[in-house]
């Protein structure tokens, strides 16, 4: 008597939507950004005080708006409370929900000790900029360059933080080999630097400041996370291939028949190896070339942000779309509505507005490592806006 087995596999919508690419990558270009301003406003390097100038509003900026698409991912975002409520020492997520709140802070404190002493020079300014300077400066006396360092430090410790939680929440989930493996937080990170360098290029441009010496700066980090990623991802692949056994071998396995992500392995190769090359080619180029070469290198800087941010969209969008108990694949489309296009849109305009804002009432331009402005600055900040050249800018 022959006797058939039906085995019914239900499909599970997605747990992480778009929102999530975007806390991923928001508190990514977070965490690199306050390193590329530590050196010149934490260990007082001051050939890199314009880079870190660029880079601190960058840093500013995304830590403001990841934790609202984070709270947006949540699903039920008001719910928030029960990761204090109910803490859970071994989950990734709720010793974040501990780290990020502190590196939110740590982040505005540096940031403000920072700009104190050009908020402390425009008090006597008249107007709206006047009044918000002299009560975001909290007095007249001069920042402690000590203090600077240590609340740099303390920030810089719990962005350490912010990699290892946001890469382990990842790696830790057993039931997607694609995620569980020792090479992604590591990429998470790289990927998360190439990126930040690459707003920064795009913001030298922008801000009217086009400094040949931070384009310079850029392009080196660019050029070391740049290997850095290859070397990542070589060694990734080759555990995979190497090995019969483990998440990678089974990670590979689990793709190895999808058009799709061959073609989106091919596309990634091809635009990280031609971006590496586009950069070796501007630093090798001779002096007198290169100003007019750096001119354009802001075009790299968004060919980096494109790497960063769908590095995060293909490891947490399309990986949820190989089935995990069934053959095959489920098919994503993205929606229009604020669990897709929207977010995405409405996130990075989110962003836009906080850093004009910033750029409106804040003097990023002259951020230091604490003391006082010196004479010239202090005579730069109270300056009309007409007698800069380039773009315009209030900060």
């Amino acid at each position: 008597m022959n006797s058939t087995i039906e085995l019914l596999a239900p499909r599970y919508d997605i747990a992480w939507y778009p929102w999530a690419v975007q806390y991923f990558f928001m508190i990514a270009v977070s965490y690199a950004s306050l390193w590329l301003a530590a050196p010149a406003l934490i260990f007082g390097k001051k050939a890199w005080l314009p880079t870190a100038r660029l880079a601190l509003i960058a840093c500013v900026s995304t830590t403001l708006v990841a934790p609202v698409a984070l709270l947006a991912d949540l699903h039920q975002p008001l719910r928030f409370w029960h990761f204090y409520a109910y803490a859970n020492t071994h989950s990734w997520m709720s010793i974040g929900s501990v780290v990020l709140p502190l590196y939110l802070i740590s982040v505005l404190g540096f940031a403000w000790l920072a700009w104190r002493p050009a908020l402390q020079a425009r008090q006597q300014t008249a107007g709206f900029s006047g009044l918000i300077a002299k009560w975001l400066s909290m007095g007249s006396g001069s920042t402690p360059k000590v203090l600077v360092a240590i609340v740099g430090l303390a920030a810089l410790l719990l962005s350490s933080g912010i990699m290892l939680y946001t890469g382990a929440e990842l790696a830790i989930v057993k039931a997607r080999p694609l995620w569980n493996t020792i090479w992604l937080p590591p990429m998470l990170v790289a990927t998360g630097f190439i990126a930040a360098a690459g707003l920064v290029l795009v913001l030298n441009r922008v801000s009217g400041i086009c400094s040949s010496a931070t384009t310079r700066q850029m392009l080196y980090v660019l050029l070391a996370f740049c290997a850095l990623a290859g070397l990542i991802a070589l060694s990734w692949l080759l555990d995979g291939l190497n090995a019969h056994v483990g998440s990678v071998a089974a990670a590979l396995e689990s793709v190895r028949y999808s058009p799709s992500w061959r073609s989106t392995a091919l596309w990634g190769g091809i635009t990280s190896v031609a971006l590496f090359a586009s950069i070796v080619f501007l630093l090798t180029r001779t002096s007198k070339r290169q100003p007019a070469l750096f001119a354009w290198a802001w075009l790299l800087g968004l060919v980096a942000i494109h790497m960063g941010w769908m590095f995060r969209w293909v490891v947490l969008m399309d990986v949820q779309h190989v089935a995990r108990n069934s053959a095959g694949f489920h098919h994503y489309g993205i929606p229009a509505g604020s669990s897709g296009i929207l977010g995405i849109v409405g996130t990075f305009g989110l962003w836009l507005a906080a850093i004009l804002l910033i750029d409106l009432l804040l003097p990023w331009r002259k951020a230091q490592q604490g003391g006082q402005l010196s004479a010239n600055d202090q005579d730069a900040s109270r300056a009309p806006l007409t007698a800069n050249k380039g773009a315009p800018s209030h900060g």
